[in-house]
């Protein structure tokens, strides 16, 4: 049997989707947070960040905060973490607001400089790096619950409309007991779940395959029922 490496076995186990985000108390930008109970009831996009004042980082803050009102139009909520102290972190968003293009931050900023927040939730790639965290999103539904995992490496900047739009498919989803096709948008066509039954079976649409079966859903539907 293959040996582990010592130094593998004492990685703690990485949070999975399906599974209860792990909880961590933290100073932040905004002062000191119990997470994610401080957010109980509201979708979470919990997000990380290398270090502070990297390039590729900041044009991300710029874009999340733009998008924030968005977020919270559909009861989400922002959360970012950078392996710094948190006077790094605000010397970092005094940065951005001073540029000609940038935006006050106004989300919080978790301040893990022993990246035991990085670590306890698998944003550290010692392939990638020993000490900073890899550009890491969480999305956490109301229940505290991972549904989405996504991961960057450092080089590569995030889409930020691409997870709001998986925030937004996540809730209808769940709202409306479906799922969401390749390159989804509300107002789109959902699918339903397949047949389980001959009765269902003699129901579906002989256009698609048995398995595939798409519904109408409007916009107005969706964001009247996840709208808070």
């Amino acid at each position: 049997m293959e040996q582990l490496n010592p130094e593998h076995q004492l990685i703690p186990r990485m949070p999975l989707i399906g599974d209860v985000a792990p909880q961590f108390y933290a100073n932040t930008t905004s002062g000191n947070i119990n997470f994610p109970n401080d957010f109980a009831g509201h979708w979470i996009v919990f997000f990380s960040h290398p270090s502070d004042f990297t390039p590729v980082c900041t044009t991300e803050f710029i874009a999340f905060q733009n998008k924030m009102a968005d977020f919270a139009d559909i009861n989400t909520t922002l959360v970012g973490l950078s392996v710094g102290a948190n006077a790094s972190h605000l010397a970092w968003f005094d940065a951005i607001a001073k540029m000609k293009d940038g935006v006050k931050i106004t989300f919080p900023l978790v301040d893990d400089l022993s990246m035991g927040v990085a670590k306890k939730y698998g944003m550290i790639h010692p392939s990638a790096s020993d000490t900073n965290a890899v550009r890491a999103v969480f999305i956490i539904d109301p229940g505290a619950i991972i549904r989405a995992i996504l991961y960057y490496p450092p080089v590569l900047g995030r889409n930020i409309d691409e997870i709001y739009r998986a925030v937004l498919a996540l809730q209808t989803a769940s709202a409306f007991d479906v799922a969401t096709p390749a390159d989804w948008l509300p107002g789109e066509d959902v699918i339903t779940p397949a047949p389980v039954n001959t009765k269902q079976l003699w129901k579906h649409d002989k256009q698609t395959p048995w398995f595939l079966n798409y519904k109408k859903l409007s916009t107005n539907d969706i964001y009247s029922k996840i709208r808070k």
